[in-house]
């Protein structure tokens, strides 16, 4: 047995730790949440070519594993609420990262296991999309019912972290594919497993506070439907999902095959660089948002949406087309936690269920954004400029939702 004085200092050094974990430390652990969620949809969209190189999967079957991603999360999302309030927001959390960290690690022999590669991909993805479901249900929810002062600069703080998280999956993964090789690229999903163990760690301690805690009674799904303006901020959160991963998700194959520039340059300028104007944006909202009407932002961000997705389907030149990447990333970047934040100001009772019926209306978005894409583009002959510019129609819708939105309010 230990010594007695030993056993006191480990007491000691417990009591400190628990001490220091506060809300913050919640807030904390739920940012690098978002960022396990980056992980989850960014990393192996980058390595698309190579599947088809290595695998020889074509790009219309390369497609399917976007689709299958967002198909699971949108299950997940669906399925959530009957069982996330029952076992518990902690034990939910946990079980998120273990499936998130379980996809990465299965990613490294599945795939050259089975008989069929897309088959072992398809397995590692359905299972980090669980994870990645559980996340999008469970993190918004969770700084919702924190103890903090703006719920919008929160919100938009904490999506921020998405996209910080997507910018360093990008840098670090282009990184390690210049030093070892990209026929690598199985350690690096090893790698990238190591961020939920670590993250799920935390999650045993840190203090969760639930929305039924600090709300009154949640409505159920009828009531929910039923409650005017519920179905509108589901058709936005679809808009938002499909304007962010339709270029977010074909970025990275956009640039090398469209624009015809090397990957590393693609990746770390176009991709990444969607991915840090995007968080500048949430970060810049976080920051004065409490100065600047919400539904305004959004609204200029709409007609900067569709204007950056012209631009990308129409020109021809790579600074162009890199430009329209960006630009969307900056549009997009407050759609999300925006309406996230609209319909927890608008719909006092909406709790758990609300959240999760707008991540499953999000997923649907960004599994239906990035799919239309993909199958338009082999309509025309592989051209990714022709893809992307099918998805226009999601951004134009939500330039008209907003601006419904800011019409109603002026009549108010």
């Amino acid at each position: 047995s230990r010594p007695t004085g030993w056993n006191c200092l480990i007491k000691h050094f417990e009591v400190r730790i628990i001490k220091n974990i506060t809300y913050k430390t919640t807030l904390t652990a739920c940012f690098i949440g978002y960022i396990i969620q980056a992980i989850v949809n960014n990393f192996v969209p980058m390595l698309f070519l190579r599947f088809q190189a290595e695998f020889g999967i074509p790009l219309a079957q390369i497609t399917w594993l976007i689709t299958i991603n967002f198909a699971v999360q949108l299950t997940v999302d669906a399925v959530a609420p009957a069982f996330v309030d029952k076992i518990g927001y902690r034990v939910s959390m946990q079980l998120a990262h273990i499936l998130s960290a379980s996809g990465f690690l299965l990613m490294t022999i599945l795939p050259d296991k089975l008989p069929s590669p897309f088959a072992g991909l398809v397995i590692c993805i359905a299972l980090y999309a669980v994870g990645g479901g559980l996340l999008e249900v469970l993190v918004s929810p969770i700084v919702e019912a924190c103890p903090t002062d703006n719920k919008e600069t929160a919100m938009s703080l904490l999506h921020s972290f998405y996209c910080w998280g997507q910018a360093a999956t990008v840098l670090l993964s282009t990184v390690f594919f210049a030093i070892a090789g990209i026929e690598h690229w199985r350690i690096l999903a090893a790698l990238w497993s190591i961020v939920p163990i670590l993250n799920f760690i935390l999650f045993l301690k840190v203090p969760i506070a639930t929305l039924s805690e600090t709300r009154e009674q949640e409505s159920g799904l009828a009531e929910l439907i039923r409650t005017p303006g519920f179905l509108f901020f589901c058709l936005m959160m679809l808009c938002a999902g499909a304007c962010e991963l339709t270029v977010s998700q074909w970025a990275s194959a956009f640039a090398e095959s469209g624009l015809h520039i090397s990957k590393s340059a693609g990746d770390l300028i176009g991709t990444m660089g969607f991915a840090i104007c995007m968080g500048s944006a949430r970060a810049l909202f976080s920051k004065f948002g409490e100065k600047i009407p919400l539904k305004k932002v959004m609204l200029a961000s709409s007609v900067l949406c569709v204007a950056s997705y012209l631009l990308i389907g129409l020109t021809k030149a790579p600074a162009a087309g890199l430009i329209g990447c960006m630009l969307c990333g900056f549009s997009v970047g407050i759609f999300w936690p925006g309406t996230f934040s609209l319909s927890a100001a608008g719909l006092r009772n909406g709790g758990t269920l609300m959240f999760a019926l707008l991540a499953l209306a999000g997923d649907l978005g960004c599994g239906a954004g990035p799919t239309i894409a993909g199958k338009a583009s082999a309509l025309f002959g592989n051209n990714l400029h022709s893809g992307i510019l099918c998805g226009i129609v999601f951004p134009c819708i939500m330039l008209c939702c907003v601006f419904l939105m800011n019409k109603s309010n002026k009549k108010g």
